[in-house]
């Protein structure tokens, strides 16, 4: 049985229910104008050569953006898989499935920022 105060503060059984539900919402809206900024750059660049692209890329405006894009996405990517997994996996592997989940989020985060770092300085 909740108490009041338990209700005030929104914690559930497992106390992080309501951080994850506003930190899923958050990265989803700033995914929003990132994801709009991706794809102006894409439609932009089409056609154009490697060497403008890494030009624009390395402009310093654009490298944050992507990579708060990259980190934002990878973020949310990793929530959704989570939450995914909970509803649907049972048994022993669920807990096995989300290291999955966590670990190739962060792997893809990690090798995304690690490619626009390497094309923007010009590795």
């Amino acid at each position: 049985m909740a108490t009041p105060l338990k209700r005030v503060r929104g914690l559930g059984a497992a106390h992080s229910g309501t951080e994850t539900f506003w930190r899923q919402r958050v990265t989803a809206i700033a995914n929003i104008p990132l994801v709009i900024f991706l794809i102006l750059s894409i439609v932009g660049h089409i056609g154009a050569p490697y060497s403008e692209v890494r030009a624009y890329l390395a402009h310093p405006v654009v490298a944050v953006l992507m990579l708060a894009l990259i980190a934002s996405a990878a973020i949310h990517m990793r929530i959704g898989l989570k939450e995914i997994i909970e509803d649907y996996v049972h048994g022993g592997c669920k807990i096995v499935a989300i290291l999955a989940a966590t670990f190739f989020a962060g792997a893809v985060g990690l090798a995304s920022a690690l490619a626009l770092l390497k094309i923007s300085l010009g590795s």
